[in-house]
């Protein structure tokens, strides 16, 4: 395929809830494109985007694929997405590089939860948007309620730009308000026949048309009079505004299609080539240090990687966008974040797993590559002295979180190297070696996210991997005020140890006021790494510590509160006053002093009515009404407080306050509860007080670890 200029070059992803249909309507593209000569099915297993052996054995896309074809002039882009909320990951990253949004709505369904999360990050991106109503053939198809739903959602920008005659299995025609001709195709779908509007048809199609022409007028001063002076505007004149209004969004025009039986995929492409931005008519990218990049191909090349994917026997393959320039292949740029030098040794234009090697690929367009050295996603190449950084793709944060079982000693390394691969592939993928915990951590979008990662660790590496239910990082603190005194004494030969601290504990709190009946020298306070606060204060008179003991008995504090005398968590929020003491001159030392210390809080702790802390999440759950008695019953088995419930649009959103450890493969059992007519996101609010039934269990099975430890 020849290199396109950037003005003909169109970048399109497809985006929409799980089965609306849009790998089959990206197959039916191609085929209406010529780009392939038959049609595959996601049933078959043989459609040129979901290619990878795990997505054509589970029948639905799992990672956005990039396809490519030719329409009249111009080149377009196509990039497939996932339409499963676990996935979401690979629809940000489309949209980073996508010009235009065409997003799928299932004609039975109508707007389904999948795609009120997708619109979030379009609305985010403001990426200039198509709704294609699609699944017109389906025998409960309803497009008005699809349309109407969707105007109640996203707003009266959304506007219909046709509307479908003898929806249901007799579907075959489409009366287009904008081209005002009706399209009538033949039985098996593909090119169809021009005719007029029927008289029962033309006063809604005249309606509509004056609509778009009104939507047209809005966004142009000039055009606006030429509407005044004349009363509407000519078909170069309509185009003109319409487009304006498209890549401000300021107008979402609504397509109708069976992608299934090849019908109304033809007219959508058109209007993409004659109305859908190109990337010179986009905003230039912002930048990570601020600025702005306009998409020039007169500039040096300025290229960003916005994906990578691990292929066996081939190694990583980038899928980049070129941001400015012309780049050919064999040209070397420098990576602005790690300052490799990268040789492009060949450039390649795809279609799904089938690679066309190019010689260059201009401004605006999207292409891979293979073979980089110290390249991965989210990292932007530059030639040698610019340090340009195009603004990071900021992936949604992890809603379920998962310890690896490690499994033989011997591949422990193994799998720590395979889990950091698979997370540079995929950055929705968090991996913590976590030291509180003793476990390593993985946080992903949900269980099918991580099924992925653990087929992948698995058959890209080698290496067998499970998850379990990792443990809680629970805090441990105190309620009331605690005195106790500890002599550490050494005797056994040669040099000996001897100290002696006197201690007071109480909960710590902002503001509060230096220790009562103490002579207080100094407090000081100190920000936890792990949360909360810890106090010390020095209050000892007449010398009978030395100062320079200080920073032993801290360190003695401390080794106790990095492991805490209840369940062994982190401590917080404890002020400790050091007022009392012996020391010996020879016997002395801070080892003996950091051990009274670590044995004196030790003791104190149970003394001061102790609490485990526990992580408390907002949970935010949107869900479709009649669903809603299902999620709130679950919500009741969690211990969660309910906060509030609002609606927006058809759904109905619940916010509560839920325990970490009572969220656990939450996404799951809200996909089963709901038939996947629901999405969640969640967040860190707060630590609080556990129920004393479950802190006497944590503190019984930490006991008993101990015991067995010892043994």
């Amino acid at each position: 395929m020849a290199a396109y200029t950037t003005d003909k070059i169109r970048n399109v992803v497809l985006v929409g809830h799980s089965g609306s249909g849009k790998t089959t309507f990206a197959e039916t593209m191609l085929y209406e494109a010529k780009a392939i000569n038959r049609r595959g099915t996601v049933g078959d297993g043989n459609t040129q985007s979901d290619y990878a052996s795990l997505e054509q054995q589970r029948g639905h896309s799992l990672f956005a694929s990039l396809l490519h074809c030719s329409w009249k002039d111009t080149k377009i882009n196509i990039l497939d997405t996932p339409g499963l909320d676990d996935f979401v990951g690979e629809v940000v990253t489309a949209l980073k590089v996508a010009d235009t949004a065409v997003i799928l709505l299932n004609a039975r369904s109508g707007v389904e939860v999948g795609t009120e999360l997708i619109w979030e990050y379009v609305d985010k991106f403001e990426t200039p948007s198509v709704f294609v109503v699609n699944q017109l053939d389906h025998e409960k198809a309803d497009f008005e309620m699809t349309l109407e739903q969707a105007k109640n959602r996203f707003g009266n920008r959304v506007l219909p730009l046709q509307f479908p005659v003898n929806q249901g299995p007799g579907f075959n025609a489409i009366v287009d308000a904008l081209r005002m001709v009706m399209y009538v195709f033949p039985a098996d779908g593909g090119k169809p026949e021009k005719k007029p509007i029927p008289a029962e048809h033309k006063g809604r199609a005249d309606e509509m048309h004056n609509a778009l022409v009104e939507a047209a007028a809005e966004n142009d001063e000039a055009l606006m009079e030429k509407y005044f002076e004349n009363g509407t505007l000519d078909e170069e004149e309509l185009a003109k505004g319409l487009s304006i209004g498209l890549a401000h969004h300021q107008f979402f025009p609504v397509f109708c299609a069976s992608g299934l039986k090849d019908m109304g995929s033809g007219r959508i492409m058109g209007f993409i080539h004659d109305i859908c931005p190109s990337p010179a008519d986009r905003p230039a990218a912002d930048l990570e240090s601020g600025g702005s990049k306009p998409c020039d191909p007169a500039a040096r090349p300025c290229v960003f990687i916005f994906k990578t994917v691990n292929e066996p026997k081939v190694g990583n393959v980038s899928y980049f966008k070129v941001y400015s320039g012309v780049l050919k292949t064999g040209d070397e740029l420098t990576n602005a974040d790690n300052s490799t030098v990268e040789r492009f040794s060949q450039l390649f234009e795809s279609e799904g797993k089938n690679r066309d090697q190019v010689d260059e690929l201009r401004a605006g367009d999207i292409g891979c590559t293979v073979k980089l050295k110290g390249s991965h996603t989210n990292q932007t190449l530059n030639p040698k002295g610019s340090d340009i950084k195009i603004e990071r793709i900021h992936f949604p944060a992890p809603r379920i979180r998962m310890a690896v079982v490690p499994p033989s000693k011997s591949e422990v390394e193994k799998m720590a190297n395979a889990l950091h691969s698979i997370q540079e592939e995929d950055p929705t993928l968090l991996v913590e070696q976590s030291v509180e915990l003793k476990q390593t951590i993985v946080q992903g979008q949900g269980e099918m996210h991580l099924d992925i990662i653990r087929y992948k660790a698995e058959q890209n590496f080698g290496v067998r991997i499970e998850f379990a239910e990792p443990r809680i990082p629970y805090r441990e603190t105190i309620t009331k005020e605690a005195n106790k005194d500890y002599r550490h004494k050494k005797q056994s030969g040669g040099a000996g140890q001897f100290a002696e601290v006197h201690m007071r504990i109480e909960p710590y709190y902002d503001g509060m006021p230096a220790p009562h009946g103490l002579n207080a020298k100094n407090i000081e306070v100190e920000d936890l790494k792990w949360g909360g606060k810890f106090s010390f204060c020095w209050a000892i008179v007449g010398g009978v510590i030395d100062a320079r003991f200080i920073n032993a008995i801290k360190k003695g504090i401390m080794a106790k509160m990095e492991e805490g005398p209840l369940t062994g968590s982190y401590c917080r929020d404890i002020r400790v006053s050091i007022y009392d003491g012996k020391m010996h001159p020879v016997d002395s030392n801070d080892m003996a002093f950091q051990i009274a210390a670590t044995m004196a809080f030790k003791e104190a702790f149970p003394m001061a009515a102790p609490q485990v802390l526990e992580p408390i999440y907002d949970l935010e759950v949107m869900v479709d009404a009649e669903y809603m008695g299902n999620v709130m019953g679950d919500l009741q088995t969690r211990r969660a407080i309910v906060m509030g419930m609002d609606s927006e649009g058809h759904y109905q959103v619940i916010r509560a306050r839920v325990p970490l450890k009572e969220l656990h493969k939450y996404s799951s059992t809200l996909r089963a509860l709901t038939q996947g007519k629901a999405k969640f996101n969640m967040s860190f609010a707060e630590y609080a007080s556990v129920p004393g039934d479950i802190q006497a269990k944590l503190m019984a099975d930490y006991a008993k670890h101990a015991v067995a430890e010892e043994h």
